[in-house]
C-alpha cells in the first residue's frame, strides 16, 4: 500500500464533493492517466494534443454544453458516442434517480424490486410485435452476451452470422461478431465462430444461409450501422433478413444499443422498415445519461427457456432501481417530449447542410449518411478528418471518429439540442471545414 493512501483517497473525495474542481486538476489528471490508466490516452485525445498549454479535463455539463476544469466551454456534438439522448444531465432524470437513492440505492436480491418491473413494462410498451420479455444488465455489450447466450439455449446451436464492420461490443462473445479484425486478432481462436457477410446484401446472406449445413443461432444486425460510419441499409434489406431468418428457422437479433430511443428519428431502428426482431438489444441511452444500462427484449415464447431456472443468467447490478428509475424517466421524457421526431427533422436539417459543404468543398468532405442524429462525415483521409476534428475542437465543439479512424466523424448530438446551439455548431463547422480546404 501506498505510504499516503488515505491522503490520496481524502484529496481524491475532497475533488468529488468539491463545486470547483483544485487549481492543479488538469497536471494531476495528466500525471495520473499516465502512471495508472493508460499513457496511451494521451496520445489519442484531442482534450490534451489540441487543448494548447492545459489539456482539457472535464468537470461539468448541462444539456448540450460541457465545461472543463478551466471553464472552457464546448458544444456537444458528439452526446458521448450515443449515450446523452437526452442531453447532459437531464432534470427528470437526476429527479428520479435522487428519489430512489433516498430509499434505496440497489436491491436487496431477495425482495421483489418494483422498479425492474416497471421499467420492463416501460420497454414492453414500446417495443415493437410481441417483444414484452426483458433483461437487464449493465452496458451494451452485456446487452449482447446476453441476447447470444438465449438464442444459442433456444436453438441448440452456437454459431452466428454478423455483418462487415459491424461492432456489437469487446466482451469474448460480443468480440466474436465485431467485424474490425483489429480488435479480434489478438484474442482468436477463442472466440465463438461467426460468418460475416456485408452489410445491406441480402442475397449474400441468402447465400450462406442456403449453403450452411447447420444453420447459426441468429443473424445479429445493427438496423443502422453506427461504427462504421452511419450507414444506412438498402430500404428492403431488414424486411429480406427478417423473411430470411423466419425461412431458415434462424433467429434475427437487432442491436439497437445505439440506434434505441429515438436516435435515428424513430424509437427503434428497426421500426424505419416495420420489421419486429427475435430479441432487441438496448444500451447507451437507455439510462437517461445518468445510469449506466443494458437490456434485451424478446418474446414470451423464446423467454420460455429461462423460467424454470432465473438464475443460469443474471447479475448482481443488472435491473437495480437506480438504473431503473433512470431508464423509466428516460422512456418517458422521449416520448414526452417527442424526442424521435426532434431527431428526424433536425437530423435532416444536418444533412441538408453538411451536404452543401460537401458540394462547396468536395475533395475534404465527400459526402455525410446517416439517418435521425446518428450521422457521420466521410472525409478524404484519416488526416483530413483528423484536422476537421481538431480544428472543431479548437472551436469549442466536441465530435469524434470512429474507433481509431477519422476518415468518418461522427455527430450525435442530443435529440433535444437547441437550435441556437445547433446553429452555432453548423456555423463552427463551416469556418473549420473551410480552414481546412484552404491549407
Amino acid at each position: 500500500m501506498h505510504p499516503d493512501a488515505l491522503g490520496q483517497t481524502k484529496d481524491a473525495l475532497a475533488t468529488v464533493l468539491g463545486e470547483r474542481p483544485p487549481p492543479d486538476l488538469a497536471s494531476h489528471v495528466v500525471a495520473a492517466f499516465a502512471q495508472h490508466v493508460n499513457p496511451g490516452f494521451l496520445e489519442a485525445r484531442k482534450s490534451v494534443t489540441e487543448a494548447g498549454d492545459e489539456a482539457a479535463v472535464e468537470w461539468e455539463g448541462q444539456g448540450s454544453l460541457v465545461r472543463d476544469a478551466s471553464g472552457r466551454e464546448f458544444i456537444d456534438l458528439l452526446g458521448g458516442y450515443g449515450i446523452y439522448n437526452l442531453g447532459i444531465r437531464h432534470p427528470d432524470v437526476i429527479a428520479a434517480v435522487e428519489a430512489q437513492l433516498h430509499r434505496s440505492p440497489l436491491h436487496t436480491q431477495e425482495l421483489l424490486d418494483p422498479l425492474r418491473a416497471l421499467f420492463a413494462e416501460s420497454l414492453a410498451a414500446i417495443t415493437p410485435g410481441d417483444l414484452s420479455r426483458a433483461f437487464f444488465c449493465n452496458s451494451g455489450t452485456e446487452a449482447v452476451e446476453a441476447a447470444m447466450k438465449l438464442a444459442m439455449w433456444v436453438t441448440g446451436r452456437h454459431t452466428f452470422v454478423a455483418a462487415d464492420n459491424a461492432f456489437h461490443g469487446k466482451t469474448l462473445g460480443a468480440l466474436s461478431l465485431m467485424g474490425k479484425e483489429r480488435f479480434r486478432a489478438p484474442f482468436e481462436p477463442a472466440l465463438i465462430s461467426t460468418t460475416r457477410v456485408p452489410f445491406g446484401d441480402a442475397a449474400a446472406l441468402a447465400d450462406v444461409l442456403e449453403r450452411a449445413e447447420v444453420q447459426p443461432a441468429a443473424v445479429v444486425l445493427e438496423p443502422i450501422q453506427g461504427e462504421a460510419g452511419a450507414v444506412v441499409p438498402p430500404d428492403d434489406y431488414l424486411a429480406e433478413v427478417r423473411r430470411l431468418c423466419t425461412a431458415y428457422g434462424v433467429l434475427f437479433i437487432a442491436d439497437e444499443v445505439q440506434t434505441c430511443l429515438g436516435r435515428t428519428g424513430a424509437l427503434f431502428g428497426v421500426d424505419h422498415w416495420g420489421v419486429v426482431p427475435d430479441i432487441i438489444t438496448m444500451g447507451k441511452s437507455i439510462g437517461g445519461g445518468v445510469i449506466a444500462v443494458g437490456a434485451i427484449v424478446s418474446t414470451p415464447e423464446l423467454w420460455k427457456v429461462w423460467e424454470p431456472d432465473p438464475f443460469i443468467h443474471s447479475n448482481t447490478f443488472g435491473g437495480n432501481p437506480l438504473a431503473c428509475a433512470a431508464g423509466i424517466a428516460a422512456v418517458h421524457v422521449t416520448l414526452r417530449d417527442h424526442l424521435s421526431e426532434q431527431a428526424l427533422k433536425k437530423g435532416q436539417r444536418v444533412l441538408d447542410e453538411v451536404r452543401a459543404l460537401s458540394e462547396r468543398h468536395p475533395d475534404v468532405l465527400h459526402d455525410v449518411s446517416g439517418r435521425g442524429l446518428l450521422l457521420a462525415m466521410h472525409f478524404a483521409s484519416n488526416e483530413v478528418g483528423y484536422a476537421v476534428a481538431a480544428g472543431l475542437f479548437r472551436r469549442g465543439v466536441l465530435v469524434a471518429g470512429t474507433t481509431g479512424n477519422a476518415r468518418a466523424v461522427r455527430i450525435e448530438p442530443a435529440l433535444n439540442i437547441a437550435d441556437d446551439l445547433l446553429d452555432e455548431a453548423l456555423g463552427r463547422l463551416a469556418e473549420t471545414i473551410d480552414e481546412v480546404a484552404g491549407r
